[in-house]
Formats: structure tokens, C-alpha cells, sequence
């Protein structure tokens, strides 16, 4: 039953992200376009659909207020998730072809993003 809870959840934060948006991104944007790393990043499973996630990211964060959002978001997300290898997912944007205007890092001062 609690797979079940966890894949309704996901799929209803896809939804969220694939609705049109004018408006400021988004915690749920963020997680739910980065939850195909999961797997990859807790080392049981491959990269798989994790880098057009990270590129999907990359494009949606336009302002700096978005990438602040998205950098918090990925710290709070970080600390509450157990197993995340953070060598992996400051790797990210290397593996995936992308530049980020910060550090993937739970070190990382997100008010200071631009």
C-alpha cells in the first residue's frame, strides 16, 4: 500500500509539471521533474531518464528567484531523502551535459544564487 501512496504522488506531481505555467517554479516542479534521479542517486539503479529531468530543470529556471527556489528545494529535498549519495548529485550537471549556476551541495548558500 505505501508503493501505491508514493507512485499516486509522483504521478500527480508529474501532472503539475506538465500543466502550463506562467507562474514561479515550484518545490513540487522541482522534485517531481528530478524524480527520476532518485534510483541513480541512492546508487539502485542507472542514470536513466534522470538528465532530461535536470535539463527540464535547467530551462524552467529562468529568473533568479526561480533558481533560488530550485536550489532550496534540492537542499530540502537532499536532507530529507535518505541514502542520497551527494558525490553523485553534485555530479549531476557534469554527467548530464549542463551547466548550473551553483553547486549541487548541501553546503550550498541558496540566498546567494542569481
Amino acid at each position: 500500500m505505501e508503493m501505491f501512496g508514493k507512485i499516486a504522488c509522483f504521478v500527480l506531481l508529474c501532472m503539475v509539471v506538465v500543466a502550463p505555467h506562467a507562474e514561479a517554479l515550484s518545490c513540487g516542479e522541482v522534485t517531481s521533474g528530478l524524480a527520476p534521479c532518485l534510483p541513480y542517486l541512492q546508487g539502485s539503479g542507472p542514470i536513466g531518464g534522470c538528465c532530461g529531468g535536470v535539463k527540464g530543470l535547467l530551462g524552467a529556471a529562468k529568473t533568479p528567484e526561480d533558481r533560488k527556489t530550485a536550489c532550496t528545494c534540492l537542499k530540502s529535498a537532499a536532507n530529507s531523502i535518505k541514502g542520497i549519495d551527494t558525490g553523485k548529485a553534485a555530479g549531476l550537471p557534469g554527467v548530464c551535459g549542463v551547466n548550473i549556476p551553483y553547486k549541487i551541495s548541501p553546503s550550498t548558500d541558496c540566498s546567494k544564487v542569481q
